[in-house]
């Protein structure tokens, strides 16, 4: 219910910005406009939010038939978790990482990187994938999405104001737009994104880690996994949207100065700690 109510403030947030951006640039004219283009996102974060995330990770759909363990795996977690299969992706990101996506346990996707399967134990990419569908069962999957997608919107629109600042030469086409409201939320729009993603998130990294231990009753095989992935993800880059970075298990941009100022997850030594030392019992 919390993370419902949180999607909803996220998504009426997504559209007022939207229609405050068409009137800053256009007067009252541009909230027309900003109204449809905060509907059109609204409605694709909610339903193609999965899908997105998806053809963003340049991943492909395998079969049971394909990898029989990783589907083994999975099905056996769903079954202590009493949810559904989700769709299993392969990313060809040499990074090692993994993300859950989609609207619901019904309509949810679980992705892993080359990366991480060259690198972990089929026991520790357990861990891993009871960290993900503990995401999936916290329902944390739709407002990570909605959260990415109102990261992306705020920086969609913030590009949308810079042009129309500069083709209208500093002016507003109406007596009521203010162009210089306008360049302050050009300035101020990543900003807001990486507050939002921030405060979505971080809690959220620790609940999953602790539903996935208790899952397996052990923390061991997670703890081990992410002391690997801390470290290929702060010397493998990754080409990856900063708005959708959240999504993963461990930041992928970790290895980026600016990225670690607006870091959407915890400290990975102290998910560590908390794994070992029973923090999740």
């Amino acid at each position: 219910m919390v993370n419902n109510v949180k999607t909803a403030v996220l998504l009426a947030g997504l559209g007022g910005f939207c229609i405050a951006v068409g009137y800053m640039l256009r007067g009252p004219s541009g909230m027309v406009i900003g109204l449809l283009i905060g509907l059109v996102m609204c409605g694709g974060s909610y339903w193609y939010s999965d899908k997105l995330a998806i053809k963003a990770a340049n991943a492909v759909e395998v079969t049971r038939d394909q990898m029989p363990q990783y589907h083994s795996i999975m099905a056996d977690l769903c079954n202590r978790a009493d949810l559904p299969m989700p769709r299993l992706y392969v990313s060809r990101n040499p990074q090692p990482n993994a993300f859950a996506t989609g609207r619901s346990p019904e309509h949810a996707a679980v992705c892993v990187t080359e990366g991480l399967l060259n690198i972990l134990t089929w026991d520790e990419i357990q861990g891993v994938l009871a960290h993900e569908l503990s995401h999936v069962r916290n329902r944390d999957i739709l407002i990570g999405s909605v959260a990415a997608a109102l990261a992306m919107g705020i920086t969609f629109t913030a590009g949308i104001a810079r042009w129309g600042l500069m083709f209208s030469g500093g002016r507003g086409s109406d007596r009521d737009s203010n162009p210089i409201v306008a360049l302050l939320m050009v300035i101020l729009a990543p900003i807001a994104a990486a507050i939002i993603k921030a405060a979505v998130s971080r809690s959220r990294e620790f609940e999953a880690d602790a539903s996935a231990a208790r899952m397996l009753g052990t923390g061991e095989p997670l703890a081990r996994a992410l002391e690997k992935l801390e470290y290929g993800a702060q010397r493998i880059p990754a080409d990856i949207n900063p708005a959708v970075s959240s999504a993963y298990i461990v930041n992928p941009l970790s290895g980026s100065t600016m990225a670690n100022l607006f870091s959407t997850h915890p400290p990975v030594p102290e998910r560590i700690a908390r794994l070992r030392g029973n923090g999740w019992a």
